[in-house]
């Protein structure tokens, strides 16, 4: 009976093997293959036909292979970004690896090296004392050439490197790196790193990774994992990585990050830039310093929670989005000054006048400790004191100095001493030029359109409105946010004294409403006689030597590019021309002179009413009497009412009326 029954057990084990066997059989040939799919293969293996051929790109050192279909983002024109940040991020591996007597080599420069002083009085210390002891052992220093791996270099994250460009001009332009990771979620891309870094040689540095760049940041929080540069360049806002990023950054590491949702940050919906940043933003000339200083807090903000702050090394805005430098350290008793280095920003409605109020106050005593406070305020009256209108509340946002003078300096120097190295070098030196003059302790600026604007008068030249504020002792200064800024220490009162005194205002007092701002500031007598003599120091160096300091429009249709998609289309000559169509599609289209005299041909001639119009037939408003139009009243529904004859010309119309 047992073995009946083992008989029997075993014989169905092997009909269910065979029919699972034969299903399988009978299924593969149906069944597609998901990882193959994902690699751009068929259901049998065989690599699917490519409607679009890939492109190849060559940008600084490296040379890039990515598809012309929008499956990988790259957009040309943020160039400028990733040369500023190769020499930004050669400056900082010159300062850290000079703390530890290591002399980097960079392509193009002199072999005679100025000596390298750091940021912090500590390291100097270090490069002093390394400095000392070489010397006296004799040995020649060690050196960190570009594309040789660094044992004590740099270890550097691009958490969304797309195509890996950026990763692999690292590796090829910059010196003293240990290693460079390049990260991105999506498998097409991070296929095409691999076959990106492979195409340059740089596979001994350059590490490709395929994770949610949060999610690897997050695992690295270790001190020993950590990373010494991260660079953060997403489509959009950046702010749901900044969290993970302020706690993978090495202690007085570097971290770039971009930001291109200016419509949030220039005040286009403050709530939602509240959602992303903890702030609000608002519309004002001063949105792009404002979007600067915005993001600034939002790191601060999020490294205070970890005892860790930031210390900005640059910020740009350029083009379509803003670009911050910063480093991040840690310590308790710094972090106790960061409420104090936050401000609200309260601005008038009407005539533009700002005011910031510190969130915290910082008194030193006389042991040399800071003491720490909450902020008196508010600066400002519930209506403006030069127009009466009222206030809008902004921030809080970053209120200290948004770059670092020295470090600019530094890079300012090596790119003019190596123009070759980049292709965009001419703007990158107008740039940092215009930054080494602005007035660091001077948050936001002013607008020459905006004051002129605002009590209706010609607008003044920048020379002579510059000249007016040192005539008067106060400081002045460009912004690079801005072409027409006039960054300045002077109050309010007395940027509205100087447009009181300047003479060419064309509009009439009595014809503004008493509740205008123009009204309300004009109404006031100046106590500042401004002197609109031109000075020599009104005339900035940089715009002296005629430097490219602000951008013009790069190429056709230039700006954020699309967000790539798998499977996306190329940009063909038809979606160009597509594009074109639906530019100022909200606007009338422009008439011919033809369609332009018929309407106005359908209205009536005002002068010839009057009987004063001589032009006759030359006319272009029409000289015909207007028709009567008879109105529903008029003209009822009613049977009774239509069958009757209308009255004449003297009687009286009108119901109930004989």
């Amino acid at each position: 009976m047992q073995g009946s029954s083992l008989w029997l057990s075993l014989t169905f084990r092997s009909a269910r093997v065979l029919s699972r066997a034969r299903f399988f059989e009978w299924q593969s040939p149906g069944l597609p293959n998901t990882a193959a799919m994902e690699n751009g293969t068929g259901p049998y293996g065989e690599e699917r036909p490519r409607e679009v051929q890939e492109t190849t790109v060559t940008e600084g050192a490296a040379k890039i292979a990515f598809p012309s279909a929008n499956e990988v983002f790259y957009n040309p024109v943020q160039e400028f970004n990733r040369d500023l940040t190769c020499a930004v991020i050669t400056e900082f591996a010159r300062i850290q690896l000079g703390a530890k007597g290591i002399q980097i080599k960079v392509p193009g420069e002199k072999d005679t090296q100025k000596v390298v002083v750091d940021l912090s009085e500590q390291e100097e210390e270090k490069v002093e004392l390394k400095e000392s002891e070489n010397l006296a052992s004799g040995d020649q220093p060690r050196t960190a050439a570009v594309g040789e791996i660094c044992e004590e270099g740099l270890h550097v994250l691009e958490g969304l490197a797309a195509s890996g460009l950026r990763s692999i001009r690292f590796a090829l332009e910059v010196p003293g790196l240990r290693s460079v990771v390049a990260n991105d979620a999506s498998t097409r891309a991070v296929d095409l790193i691999r076959r990106n870094v492979q195409l340059n040689d740089v596979a001994h540095l350059v590490q490709p990774s395929q994770a949610d760049a949060r999610m690897l940041m997050y695992q690295h929080q270790r001190v020993s994992e950590r990373f010494d540069v991260i660079d953060l360049d997403p489509y959009g806002s950046p702010a749901t990585f900044l969290d993970a990023a302020v706690q993978a950054v090495s202690e007085g590491g570097l971290l770039c990050v971009t930001c291109t949702d200016m419509a949030v940050l220039a005040g286009n919906s403050g709530e939602t830039c509240y959602s992303k940043y903890g702030a609000m933003a608002l519309k004002s000339r001063a949105c792009h310093e404002m979007a600067l200083r915005i993001v600034l807090h939002s790191l601060d903000l999020r490294a205070n929670c970890y005892q860790r702050f930031v210390v900005p090394l640059l910020s740009i805005s350029a083009d379509f989005y803003v670009r911050v430098f910063v480093r991040v350290f840690t310590g308790q008793a710094k972090v106790k000054a960061s409420a104090s280095k936050q401000a609200l920003v309260f601005q008038c409605v009407g005539c533009g006048a700002f005011h910031l109020q510190r969130l915290g106050k910082a008194s030193g005593v006389p042991s040399g400790r800071a003491k720490f406070s909450a902020a008196c305020g508010p600066p400002v009256t519930p209506e403006c004191e030069h127009c009466g209108q009222r206030h809008q509340l902004g921030g809080p946002m970053w209120a200290e100095p948004i770059h670092d003078l020295d470090f600019v300096g530094r890079v300012l120097e090596a790119v003019s001493a190596n123009p070759g190295r980049f292709h965009t070098s001419e703007r990158i030196r107008g740039v940092l030029s215009v930054i080494t003059e602005e007035l660091p302790d001077v948050p936001l600026y002013y607008t020459l359109d905006q004051l002129s604007s605002t009590i209706h008068c010609n607008t003044p030249s920048l020379l002579q409105l510059r000249s007016a504020l040192l005539h008067a002792d106060f400081r002045v200064s460009l912004s690079h946010a801005c072409k027409n800024a006039v960054k300045t220490d002077a109050p309010a009162s007395a940027l509205w004294d100087i447009m009181r005194c300047w003479k060419e205002c064309p509009v009439k007092r009595e014809r503004l409403s008493e509740t205008s701002p123009a009204f309300r500031i004009l109404s006031v007598e100046p106590r500042l006689q401004a002197n609109f003599t031109i000075r020599e120091d009104a005339n900035p160096s940089s715009r002296q030597r005629g430097l490219k300091r602000f951008q013009a429009n790069p190429e056709a249709n230039w700006g954020p590019r699309p967000r790539a998609r798998p499977g996306g289309k190329a940009a063909d000559e038809a979606m160009e021309e597509r594009r074109r169509l639906l530019q100022n599609k909200r606007k009338e289209p422009p008439e011919d002179v033809a369609q332009r005299a018929a309407r106005l041909k359908t209205f009536p001639c005002k002068r010839f009413k009057e009987g004063t119009c001589q032009r006759g037939d030359q006319c272009c408003y029409s000289h015909s009497p207007p028709t009567p139009r008879v109105s529903a009243d008029a003209a009822p529904d009613c049977p009774e009412t239509s069958n009757q004859t209308p009255p004449g010309p003297g009687a009286a119309a009108g119901p109930g009326i004989d």
